[in-house]
């Protein structure tokens, strides 16, 4: 993918306008959230920086800003690939707060018992 220079912003001014550090956004880079190709490496008078196309870049972050509260970035990522797989859902409600999980991504659910015995409930839950 081809972008014009003027129509790019670096990683830097990126941070600072979003307000987002620099672990996140390479999160969001390993989770998919961010395509490879719109990490753009350019040579400057400082040394070599990173750049991303203006437009797709806004809109891309703004959307994960405004969806991260709600939604797991994993699921975020799932939906901007166009993944086909399963969006069925368990939702935990504690005291500490609601976290949602993807069926798909959940490998086991034990209780653990005062003996120390854990107990399946994936059996129990059918799923």
């Amino acid at each position: 993918m081809k972008f014009e220079d003027e129509n790019l912003i670096s990683k830097k001014q990126l941070l600072e306008k979003y307000s987002i550090s620099y672990g996140a956004l390479y999160r969001w880079k390993r989770k998919g959230l961010i395509p490879e190709d719109w990490f753009i490496k350019k040579a400057t008078s400082t040394g070599q920086e990173t750049f991303f196309p203006k437009d797709l870049i806004f809109e891309r972050v703004e959307l994960i800003l405004g969806k991260r509260e709600d939604v797991l970035l994993d699921e975020l990522a799932q939906e901007l690939s166009g993944e086909e797989e399963s969006n069925a859902k368990i939702v935990i409600d504690t005291v500490f707060g609601e976290k949602t999980f993807l069926i798909k991504d959940i490998k086991s659910i034990k209780r653990v018992l005062e003996n120390g015995e854990t107990v399946d409930l994936q059996d129990i839950l059918k799923f």
